[in-house]
């Protein structure tokens, strides 16, 4: 059967799922542990069985048992069925085969160009983990690969797990309602509309256990730095939030004014304790200084204009959380009735929470009554969402069964996929922004570089 699960019938894209009801997933080359979380659920309309391509190595290794793990839990196991390939001309043998209809990529980001175009060339769906692109030169190969991709009627699209969480879906709904947030401010370079702010970690739990990273996750060249790696999710959510299902048009809609870059560093004793590793290795070693720290490029900022808004996004990276930390999110919109706030410092307990902030402009008489009905909206959608005050603001209060975690994100992305799968399409809004985004992050990265000393 061809790999492509949809036909081009009087213009329109129809699914084939009726003719066979199950998408058969091929992961490639899993050397991030976001492969394997796409398969942390079960969905019903994906056959269990899996083929997976890559080199034979820890990477592989780790994946399948990651996978191994969900299969095998207690609670609400998994039943995949791994059949892996390791020969040399994996790739090569994966685009022969066609032994499944989606292939998931998530792994070394300087193979991801080739990846995707391979993939997308031999007639695949791809659903894969983000970045798609981190210089700008990948960032050309990519636009190539959307258009191939929309000749051959295939669907290609990242994982974009912030969107899920909680409290970025609500500060959504707000900024879209004026009688509450009003609209957004233009903002200024030294004081932007839209700000925003993530916090990741080089060591950490996932699925339970302490994460270990493969060495090249500290190389800039193969993992990506910072804005045009997790900075995605960050640029990604101010055309998500900000202008939600408008088609964003690179050319016109977005001017990169500036970006920097500057590096965390680590001992080679939190370098070992990430990587199991005693020794940097050789492709590291450029990055080393003369006190033996790694210098690892994962922090940076970039200042942009989108459709007249400007913001600032930043991504930072730390080897460790402290006490009761994980990653975190802060993200402030201005508008002209209030600012919608997103903090998760000590004094939240580290938990992302949502306030509302009347402007001075606003009036104080009946805003809290408006606040209220806007919050009775969301409940509607969202049962058990209160707001209470909090101070001179109000706080968004959410039921702990919304908090799922990072990890639980990553199926209700595949299911929105599976979703775009069926009707045969994705929307040209996501397709424009995917484009849009990585411009915005690649353009950064050039700037930074350009301006570095």
């Amino acid at each position: 059967m061809k790999p492509s699960i949809f036909l081009l019938v009087a213009g329109f894209a129809m699914s084939t799922l009726a003719a066979d009801p199950t998408v058969r997933l091929i992961t490639l080359d899993p050397g991030h542990f976001h492969a394997a979380l796409v398969q942390k659920e079960m969905y019903p309309q994906v056959s269990p069985v899996v083929h997976v391509y890559a080199p034979d190595g820890p990477d592989l290794t780790a994946h399948l048992q990651r996978i191994d793990a969900f299969n095998t839990r207690a609670d609400s196991p998994t039943h995949w069925d791994e059949k892996v390939f390791t020969g040399p001309d994996f790739l090569d043998h994966m685009c022969r085969e066609q032994a499944g209809n989606v292939v998931v990529i998530s792994g070394n980001n300087r193979q991801k160009a080739e990846y995707l175009a391979r993939a997308v060339a031999a007639g695949f769906n791809v659903l894969a983990d983000k970045p798609m692109a981190i210089t700008p030169a990948g960032f050309q190969e990519l636009q190539k690969t959307f258009q191939i991709a929309a000749r051959k009627h295939v669907l290609l699209y990242d994982i974009m797990t912030e969107r899920y969480e909680i409290t970025i879906a609500l500060q959504r709904e707000l900024a879209r309602m004026p009688e509450v947030f009003g609209t957004f401010v233009p903002g200024t370079p030294e004081n932007p509309a839209v700000v925003m702010e993530s916090v990741h970690h080089f060591f950490k739990q996932v699925a339970g256990k302490p994460l270990t990273r493969p060495a090249w996750f500290f190389d800039a060249t193969q993992q990506g730095e910072a804005i045009p790696d997790v900075g995605t999710h960050l640029v990604d959510l101010v055309q998500w939030q900000c202008f939600p299902e408008q088609t964003i048009d690179l050319h016109k809609d977005i001017q990169v004014t500036s970006a920097k870059r500057w590096p965390t560093q680590l001992t080679l004793s939190q370098f070992k304790q990430a990587t199991g590793l005693d020794q940097y290795p050789d492709f590291l070693k450029q990055d080393v200084g003369p006190d033996n720290l790694l210098n690892v490029p994962q922090n940076g900022e970039v200042d942009y204009v989108i459709r007249g808004i400007h913001a600032k996004v930043t991504a930072r990276w730390n080897f460790e959380a402290p006490a009761g930390a994980k990653d975190s999110h802060h993200a402030l919109f201005r508008g002209t009735r209030a600012n919608l706030v997103i903090k998760q410092g000590p004094e939240q307990n580290y938990n992302p929470t949502l306030c509302i902030e009347r402007t001075a402009a606003t009036p104080a008489a009946g805003f809290e009554e408006i606040v209220r009905a806007a919050v009775g909206k969301l409940a509607v959608t969202w049962p058990g969402v209160e707001v209470k005050p909090a101070g001179t603001a109000w706080e968004i209060v959410v039921p702990a069964k919304y908090n799922v975690g990072h990890e639980a994100h990553f199926a209700q992305v595949t299911q929105k996929y599976l979703r775009y799968l069926a009707v045969g399409k994705i929307p040209a809004w996501e397709t424009a922004g995917m484009l849009a985004k990585y411009y915005t992050t690649t353009e950064a990265y050039r700037l930074a570089r350009q301006n570095a000393p």
